[in-house]
């Protein structure tokens, strides 16, 4: 049986799935999987009105880059856990250098660059195609293991091995 992991479209879709189409908030925000690997998870957010915390300036609001730069991060982790378990945000710093360019799409580039026993160390940037002039700048840590059981996003396709 071959891996879903090992076709690159197949792999995307399967991320979709678990960390935008399953999870409501992501959802509702139209956050799209550009890229999943072993350590790695990159996300797209399209400007929308809606989206905007300013209508004067149409710069995004900080909530939506957030969630963002949050679920990429906690993709991230899950690309680097050999077997599902719950995991979740146990910090999230983010410094934010400069507005988004109204009307521009955002990415999130996230590196899952340790795990140890209980804690997943991240650390990201969310952009306009760029990584070297960010938009945000993000450090996360995720608690593994947290009390509870695999929840649905976690469970789908369980199977495959990164």
């Amino acid at each position: 049986m071959t891996s879903p992991f090992a076709d690159r479209d197949a792999r995307i879709a399967l991320f979709q799935k678990w960390f935008s189409d399953t999870i409501p908030h992501s959802k509702a925000l139209g956050l799209k999987v550009i890229d999943a690997r072993r350590g790695f998870a990159s996300m797209q957010l399209d400007w929308r009105e809606e989206l905007v915390g300013n209508p004067e300036t149409g710069v995004l609001a900080g909530g939506p880059l957030t969630a963002m730069l949050d679920g990429c991060c906690g993709m991230a982790v899950a690309t680097m856990l050999k077997e599902p378990k719950p995991f979740a945000t146990l910090d999230l710093r983010i410094d934010y250098v400069r507005p988004a360019t109204p009307g521009k799409a955002v990415i999130a580039e996230a590196e899952c660059y340790r795990v140890t026993n209980s804690v997943a160390f991240t650390r990201a940037f969310a952009h306009h195609g760029d990584a070297k002039d960010p938009i945000a700048a993000a450090a996360g840590t995720f608690m593994l293991g947290t009390k509870g059981i695999v929840t649905r996003a976690q469970s789908i396709g369980a199977e495959p091995k990164i």
